[in-house]
């Protein structure tokens, strides 16, 4: 074992722990941000208060929400690694599928809103925001799921 598997092996819980920490900033960014979008959508595209609510999101995206998303996914693939190191065949768990899959889903649903701020960002207006307040309860809906799997693991 080299030393880097030593210390990662020996540190699991610190891994554990903040994956668990980036976990929580993430799901509280993509809850935040299509509140934001909802809150812009009524303003007059140029507007100061429309400019106000670019900065808002665009500092969450590059602070909180990219930052957060690139970590979870560093130190998730971080522990799957340890287990198998320490000969932990988690690979072949059916809940750890479910929980990437579900992974994968949150990451395309933060790629959306990205994409969708920058089009606000153009003055893009939809006739109704009941898109987004849809959409503000996928994050909810994902993390309990999660939150089940990883805990309960049905399968």
């Amino acid at each position: 074992m080299t030393l880097l598997e030593w210390m990662l092996v020996t540190t699991y819980l610190w891994v554990k722990a903040a994956h668990l920490i980036f976990v929580i900033f993430w799901i509280a960014g993509l809850f935040m941000l299509p509140r934001f979008y909802i809150y812009q959508q009524p303003t007059a595209p140029g507007s100061p208060e429309d400019r106000q609510w670019i900065e808002r999101s665009a500092r969450l995206r590059s602070i909180i929400l990219t930052p957060a998303m690139i970590a979870v996914w560093v130190l998730g693939l971080s522990l799957i690694w340890i287990n198998q190191l320490n000969g932990i065949p988690i690979l072949k768990e059916g809940w750890l599928h479910a929980k990437l899959l579900i992974v994968f889903a949150l990451t395309g649903y933060h790629g959306w809103a990205v994409a969708y701020g920058k089009r606000m960002a153009r003055g893009y207006r939809p006739a109704r925001d009941r898109t987004l307040r849809l959409m503000n309860e996928v994050p909810g809906i994902a993390t309990a799921v999660i939150v089940i799997l990883v805990i309960v693991k049905p399968f």
